[in-house]
């Protein structure tokens, strides 16, 4: 009887091996070592620099109201356009932001409405000369128009910088005295019109329609008299330097429905398994490093909301009033000064992409004025006027080619910061159950019956502008222009 012997392969020995040494190897000495091991690295993680430089105010009872002085004239109004293919049109009840047009019932503004017609022009083309066209309502459908008029010195002086919505011309409706500027488009644009001749058809078809005009400009009139540059009804004051001259009497006006802001709420559930929190947290706690990575991502998307939601985001927020386009497209120094005029009030930073600080920066280079640098929280920024421009990538870039002339458009924003200054704050609630850090908290939420221990992760969070000049927005921010320079 035989037994067969299982075939054993030989031990392969690497001649290296066979050679004399005279201490261990390394490669064999790592066996009895532990790894140093890093936690979790995340390329999500950004500085969130709004986060931090956002002055934070508590909100006990989860409401924020802002009082503000009753406004009698808003500063500038803007009349949504709808874009259907080749079709322009806007709705009839959309002309009420109109002073002129306020009273009007919604039938004549109906008729109002199917008189605009829609006239295109080429970039650099002249809409209108100084006095020569005929008396009419433009509203901007699409582009940049500028309009000018002839300074005291003969010449071209910029008086306003039109886009999206944007409209000029209503005096020209019902002023007999009224002189057509320069109107000439920066770029391809639309522009919806109503001649004077139209509304006059309209005025004399429809009974009491110019008495409705009438009273609606006696009111714009008078409240233009009693308001303030920022559209607030006046305190009546008197400067006297002898005598006794009888006082004014004056009270301050109070808007009737405050702004109320109620925390919005970031939320999810956190699930690790007890065998492995309990095994492998030797160095490295795992639950705490899955509580840290999921915090980071809250925070990211919190930054996210303060400049996008549109309930409490601050794109949003801007007052019509406070928003400008780009001159020619990329941002320069001419815009930001721009951008300076309407948050002039301690400006404290500006807030762009990383794409378009670069641009600003070439620009910036074309013109041989370098922005200068300072340092923050240990980082270099560039500044521009002395006021900071501070990153951030969750400022969208659009994709999609526009009339603005290239890819790849952003806006920039400008604020002022802090309830004293009557600016911009953050809103949060601190001393929330299972509070980790000021305003957000990490609450065990027990083990099922498969050991899935679950922890509910809640930031709770808002934003508020307390009055209409803390921010300002530069729109159609070209991002994609390069220059090339000559070799010296």
């Amino acid at each position: 009887m035989s037994i067969e012997l299982p075939l054993i392969d030989p031990i392969v020995v690497d001649p290296a091996e066979l050679a004399p040494r005279q201490s261990l190897r390394g490669r064999t000495a790592r066996n009895l070592a532990t790894a140093t091991v890093t936690v979790p690295q995340n390329a999500e993680t950004t500085p969130r620099w709004l986060l931090r430089l956002l002055p934070w105010v508590n909100i006990d009872g989860g409401v924020y109201r802002v009082n503000r002085r009753k406004v009698i004239i808003p500063r500038a109004v803007r009349i949504p356009v709808i874009v259907e293919g080749e079709e322009v049109r806007i709705e009839g009840a959309r002309l009420r932001r109109l002073a002129l047009f306020r009273d009007l019932d919604i039938a004549a503004l109906e008729e109002i409405a199917k008189q605009f017609r829609t006239e295109r022009y080429d970039a650099g083309a002249v809409i209108a000369n100084d006095g020569d066209a005929a008396p009419r309502l433009l509203i901007v459908a699409g582009g940049k128009v500028e309009v000018t008029k002839t300074g005291p010195h003969g010449d071209q002086l910029s008086h306003a910088l039109l886009s999206d919505g944007a409209t000029f011309g209503e005096e020209a409706l019902i002023e007999n005295d009224w002189r057509t500027p320069n109107i000439k488009a920066l770029t391809a644009a639309r522009v919806l019109v109503l001649d004077r001749s139209k509304f006059d058809e309209i005025a004399d078809r429809i009974p009491k329609f110019r008495e409705t005009l009438t009273h609606a400009l006696e009111l714009r009139t008078a409240a233009l008299a009693s308001a303030e540059e920022s559209g607030e009804r006046k305190i009546d004051l008197l400067t006297a330097h002898g005598g006794e001259p009888t006082l004014p009497e004056t009270f301050v006006d109070y808007e009737e429905d405050p702004r109320e802001y109620h925390l919005s709420r970031i939320q999810t559930v956190l699930k690790t398994h007890t065998r492995v929190t309990d095994l492998y947290s030797n160095k490295v706690d795992q639950l705490r490093e899955q509580i840290r990575l999921t915090v980071t991502a809250v925070k990211e998307r919190e930054e996210w909301e303060l400049i996008n939601n549109p309930a409490f985001g601050l794109l949003h927020e801007v007052p019509h009033s406070q928003r400008i386009p780009t001159r020619h497209g990329p941002p320069t120094p001419d815009d930001l000064d721009e951008l300076l005029t309407l948050v002039w009030k301690k400006p404290a930073f500006f807030l762009a992409h990383p794409k378009a600080i670069a641009a600003f920066g070439r620009e910036c280079t074309r013109r041989g004025v370098p922005p200068p640098t300072i340092n923050l929280f240990g980082s270099p920024f560039l500044t521009w006027r002395g006021v900071p421009l501070v990153p951030s990538d969750k400022l969208q870039i659009s994709g999609k080619s526009d009339v603005f002339g290239g890819l790849g458009s952003t806006s920039i924003l400008l604020l002022r910061v802090g309830e004293g200054e009557q600016g911009v704050v953050g809103l949060q609630k601190v001393g929330v159950t299972g509070e980790v850090e000021p305003g957000l908290s990490v609450r065990y939420m027990g083990t099922n019956d498969e050991s899935i221990t679950s922890h509910l992760v809640t930031r709770y969070f808002s934003a508020a502008v307390l009055t209409g000049d803390a921010v300002a927005r530069l729109d159609h921010v070209l991002v994609g222009r390069y220059h090339d320079y000559e070799k010296r």
